[in-house]
């Protein structure tokens, strides 16, 4: 059975609720909402590994949705569920970064086969992506190593998990909620303060590289910044 968490936003509350019932029966976590805004805020208080989004919503539309989600989350899987077949808004998507999109009126089973592929790929890429370089740095988030030369520095899990978000998104904002909420799993004061104290070690262990540095982007998160791409 399995056990990915979908987020689904479609403003048919009948589509959505048989979608839903559908994805459910298939083994899937899914939360429902029914237009943009609402789906946002529940992007950025819970963990998915798959987005649906219908395109024509109230609110918040679909594509608008996409971009601030990619914002937060720049490898979030998202299919776009739409009502439309011209080309344009095809392309629109995916320059908006869409994994696949699929055009109502759609069969059930064609969806789930578009889901299960997506998640697929994104597994794999998961598992690939296991090792960074980072300025004269080398980092293996499996053994949790961060190597310079012939010193090796071990991570805890917290500063593991950190700096393998910050190394996914190298010279790229990375949102201090996304982060706390990735990392410590809820974004409250002291979470938040615990962070910066992780960051503050972070900093310490990449100081031998010059090039090397995790900025913070006032009111907004962190970017680790690297001369090696």
């Amino acid at each position: 059975m399995n056990k990915a968490k979908l987020l689904l936003a479609e403003d048919d509350l009948n589509l959505g609720s048989l979608l839903k019932q559908y994805m459910v029966a298939k083994g899937y976590d899914i939360d429902l909402v029914f237009d943009g805004e609402t789906a946002y805020k529940l992007f950025m208080k819970n963990t998915y590994d798959l987005c649906l989004l219908d395109v024509m919503m109230p609110k918040q539309d679909g594509f608008t949705l996409g971009k601030n989600i990619k914002r937060i989350n720049s490898k979030m899987s998202i299919i776009y569920l739409t009502a439309k077949s011209l080309k344009d808004d095809v392309i629109k998507g995916f320059d908006l970064g869409a994994d696949d999109y699929i055009t109502k009126p759609f069969e059930m089973e064609e969806l789930l086969a578009r889901i299960e592929a997506v998640l697929r790929r994104t597994k794999k890429d998961k598992i690939s992506e296991s090792k960074f370089v980072i300025g004269k740095f080398n980092f293996d988030s499996v053994k949790q190593e961060l190597y310079l030369d012939d010193e090796i520095t071990k991570l805890t899990t917290k500063e593991n998990s950190l700096l393998k978000i910050l190394a996914q998104n190298k010279n790229e904002l990375v949102e201090r909620n996304y982060v706390l909420k990735e990392v410590w799993g809820d974004d409250s004061i002291f979470n938040a303060r615990s962070m910066d104290v992780y960051i503050t070690k972070l900093r310490k262990y990449l100081q031998a590289d010059d090039v090397v540095k995790i900025i913070n982007v006032h009111s907004k998160g962190f970017k680790l910044i690297t001369e090696d791409e």
